[in-house]
């Protein structure tokens, strides 16, 4: 007996396998699709191919026209072309729709970090305005110094009217004493 018709065995399903693809290629050609149906080329393009299917179609002769008037099998090419074209182009919207979303998902991300960033420089210029606020600023160290250098001349002054005044005083008594002496001599 065979290991095909054993009882006690399930079977195994039978499925039907369909080709794999890989879908990233897949979209990245709906998306070069999608991109030429938007342009004005394709537009040419689709403009010429019809007007030469309606030309054959009248102009030719009766054995050789293959659509007839109605144009029944150009509706039914364009009608396969639409019913394809649209998935191709929404499948292109839905790819850029995503990589829409990551960018934004970026750039939220970086703003975030800008933020951060941002609201750590500002917290360390406070901090630092506030230790300034403790620290002699140059402004602060001129006024300072202009100050004590008119102390200094003020000081100075003052030394000056003192020394003259005890130059003054010494030379007075230097002359009490020349007099004293003088009038001591002459006595």
């Amino acid at each position: 007996m065979s290991d095909l018709r054993r009882l006690d065995q399930p079977r195994e399903p039978r499925r039907l396998t369909l080709p794999r693809f890989n879908p990233e290629a897949f979209g990245r050609w709906s998306e070069q699709i999608a991109r030429f149906m938007g342009t004005a080329r394709f537009l040419v393009y689709m403009t010429v191919f019809i007007l030469a299917w309606l030309a054959w179609n009248v102009l030719a002769p009766s054995d050789l026209q293959f659509d007839p008037y109605t144009f029944t099998f150009l509706t039914l090419l364009l009608s396969l072309q639409a019913s394809y074209a649209a998935p191709l182009i929404l499948l292109a919207q839905n790819r850029q729709a995503d990589r829409d979303r990551l960018t934004m998902e970026e750039d939220r991300r970086r703003a975030a970090m800008q933020k951060a960033e941002t609201e750590f420089l500002a917290r360390e210029i406070a901090s630092l305005r506030i230790a300034l606020g403790e620290v002699a600023t140059r402004d602060f160290l001129r006024s300072e110094l202009s100050r004590l250098a008119e102390e200094l001349d003020e000081a100075a002054h003052r030394r000056q009217q003192l020394d003259r005044k005890h130059h003054q005083r010494e030379l007075k008594a230097a002359r009490r004493d020349s007099f004293d002496d003088f009038s001591d001599t002459d006595g």
